[in-house]
């Protein structure tokens, strides 16, 4: 359908994010293909174009002879505009394909914000919003990623939701759906959703019942006929037989990130109460040595970037973390390929990692995440990263040349007091000021970037009132004035923040029930696109919305956000088996309470949290005992765009 829509591409912003043909993009014979996916990330293509998630899933599928997977991203409202006046439904970038003609629409959440987004890319699909109302020639929609462990708010708009890792459990899917095809469809779709609820990690919200209590809560998620009564997600255990994505996608339009990406590791036991990710991944898995060291040298030879992230949740907890880095430094000296650590603490950062890092590269900067200003919080969000750490690295850092670090900060954490966030001032001018000493230099630079806390399902902090976006706003407004109260240091410090608006809108959507789904369709058919975008976002929009829909059914919008739960009370998302046990998650939780801390169970004793058993795995840590193999650079891998090679940017 790309004759289509091509005359209505130079009527809209940055028209090349919808023409596809990227760099190590697929385009399969549709024909042969008994199975047809569509995976789409519900944002614009400069954010999910880089999604490792969406990449992985593309190629796994692709590798398939039976099957094959074309991608779409969320439209801007200028294109959907020209869509609807000109008839022209949701489409993919690889074939342009309408959405409606795909068997499966796999749809990848890592913010609860993208579900409006979702409902537009089925509306013009033509596909029914509601999953009940939807026949056996419409798609089955599977939504997976982080925000799809509490699909509840979204229940009457998907059909299934994979919980945990995807590599294998797609392509169970793919095997039912091909199945059902070949048999004739018997038993029609309803048939097909009980054969995929059969398999673990597959939950069909439409095969529950929510009863609820007269004052509002949950009384009972009963399974109907054929259903399980707990859905157990799925875990990938030996990364290194699944080295995805091996040739990773290079966009077209500028994308938020653009370089070749390499998971060493997935999981993490830091145990950080407020970190979804962090609890729902775990146990930790690391890739091997010469796992990771394949894996990087076929993403640069098949994309030409110039920059190689090395990903996981704490990348330099990797137990051979310095053996990886000064492996690749040396491999690729003299090459201008450079890499990177996006997530770091610094209780696992030294200067010579820093240095490893940054051999052939460039020293853009350092970033650490302390999360809590004061230590008494730190301790209870489980956050062990003591100031005089902080100050100790980033003085070597500046010592050897750095002149910039960033620190991520959370306000709104529970316990949280205007103190505890003003500590955060005071972190910063002492980073400023060891800087300089440690420099002497009076350039040196610290950001703090602060974000609203959400309590998140499936953390110990899911018991947990959030706080008021008036309560957040007036701390980050008392926090500039305590920065800027010393001109000296504070002309040295950026800040950086978001309104608690937001925050709260996510904080309904990650802990709702499936009462919050006509929220979310109001505020759709209102207008509601890209929330997770501060110039779409609509506060007042989700407020009446939730008004409107949620104060005649006895509940509110607070009821959702700034209430505590207590223990007994039923969780939307309890029936959903994440691993962790719910009674280890409520001792944490008391632990947080009272400030007590909880080690790494990587290196301690465990302590029963529940996910080893449940999910029939275990911790897998190095070391492997091996070295990285050297390798012989070919010429054009890694050099950046003025040496001949390929470009960043294609």
């Amino acid at each position: 359908m790309f004759a289509d829509l091509e005359p209505l591409l130079p009527r809209v912003s940055k028209p090349v994010q919808y023409v596809g043909g990227e760099l190590n993009a697929q385009l399969k014979d549709w024909e042969s293909a008994a199975v047809r996916w569509a995976l789409m990330y519900p944002d614009a293509y400069e954010v999910g174009l880089p999604n490792q998630g969406v990449m992985i899933l593309y190629e796994v599928l692709n590798e398939r002879a039976d099957a094959l997977a074309e991608r779409c991203y969320a439209v801007w409202p200028d294109l959907e505009a020209l869509m609807r006046e000109h008839a022209v439904p949701a489409f993919t970038v690889d074939g342009h394909r309408p959405l409606g003609a795909f068997d499966l629409l796999g749809v990848s959440f890592a913010t609860e914000l993208g579900y409006t987004n979702l409902l537009t890319a089925l509306d013009l699909a033509g596909i029914p919003l509601h999953a009940v109302d939807r026949t056996d020639e419409h798609p089955v929609v599977v939504a997976g990623g982080h925000a799809a462990f509490n699909p509840e708010p979204i229940a009457d708009f998907v059909d299934v939701a994979a919980l945990g890792d995807g590599e294998e459990v797609v392509g169970e899917i793919t095997d039912v759906v091909r199945d059902w095809k070949a048999q004739g469809r018997p038993g029609g779709r309803a048939e097909l959703l009980a054969r995929l609820a059969a398999h673990d990690g597959c939950y069909v919200p439409s095969m529950y019942e929510v009863e609820y209590a007269p004052d509002g809560g949950i009384a009972a998620v009963r399974p109907r006929e054929g259903a399980p009564v707990s859905v157990t997600k799925r875990t990938t255990s030996d990364l290194d037989s699944w080295p995805y994505p091996k040739a990773p996608l290079v966009p077209l339009a500028e994308t938020v990130h653009e370089r070749a990406s390499v998971e060493i590791f997935r999981g993490c036991t830091r145990g950080c109460r407020f970190c979804q990710a962090g609890m729902i991944t775990r146990p930790v898995r690391e890739r091997s040595l010469r796992g990771i060291g394949e894996m990087v040298d076929a993403a640069v030879r098949a994309s030409g970037f110039d920059e190689v992230g090395l990903l996981s949740l704490s990348s330099a907890d990797h137990s051979e973390i310095a053996e990886i880095t000064k492996g690749l430094a040396d491999r690729y000296e003299g090459t201008n390929t450079g890499l990177s650590l996006p997530s770091t603490r610094v209780d696992a950062f030294n200067i010579d990692l820093a240095n490893e890092i940054s051999r052939n590269g460039r020293r853009s900067g350092l970033t650490f995440a302390p999360e809590g200003g004061s230590e008494r919080i730190r301790r209870v969000i489980n956050k062990m990263v003591s100031e005089d750490d902080l100050i100790r690295t980033v003085s070597e850092a500046f010592a050897q040349g750095w002149k910039q670090v960033k620190l991520y900060f959370m306000c709104g954490l529970p316990t949280e007091e205007d103190e505890d966030v003003l500590e955060i001032a005071g972190m910063a001018h002492r980073v400023i000021q060891a800087g300089r000493a440690a420099s002497g230099r009076n350039d040196v630079r610290c950001t703090i970037s602060i974000g609203g806390f959400v309590p998140k399902p499936h953390t110990p902090f899911q018991w947990a009132a959030q706080a008021h976006p008036d309560v957040v706003d007036e701390r980050l407004r008392k926090l500039r004035d305590a920065v800027n109260s010393n001109r000296k240091l504070g002309r040295n410090i950026g800040m950086r923040y978001h309104d608690g608006r937001p925050s709260l809108i996510e904080g309904l959507l990650a802990r709702g029930d499936r009462r919050v789904g006509r929220v979310i369709e109001r505020v759709w058919r209102e207008g509601g696109r890209f929330d997770g975008w501060s110039e779409h976002f609509s506060y007042d929009r989700w407020t009446a919305a939730a008004r409107a829909e949620l104060e005649p059914l006895g509940v509110s919008l607070e009821w959702f956000t700034t209430r505590e739960r207590d223990r007994d009370e039923v969780l939307p998302w309890d029936h959903l088996d994440s691993g962790l046990d719910r009674d280890w998650l409520w001792d944490d939780w008391q632990d947080a309470l009272s400030g007590t801390e909880q080690d790494d169970c990587r290196w301690t004793p465990c302590f029963d949290c529940g996910v080893c058993p449940s999910t029939g795995t275990d911790i897998e840590v190095g070391p492997s005992g091996t070295t990285l193999i050297p390798l012989t650079v070919v010429g054009g891998v890694g050099r950046g765009p003025t040496d001949g090679g390929a470009s960043a940017g294609g």
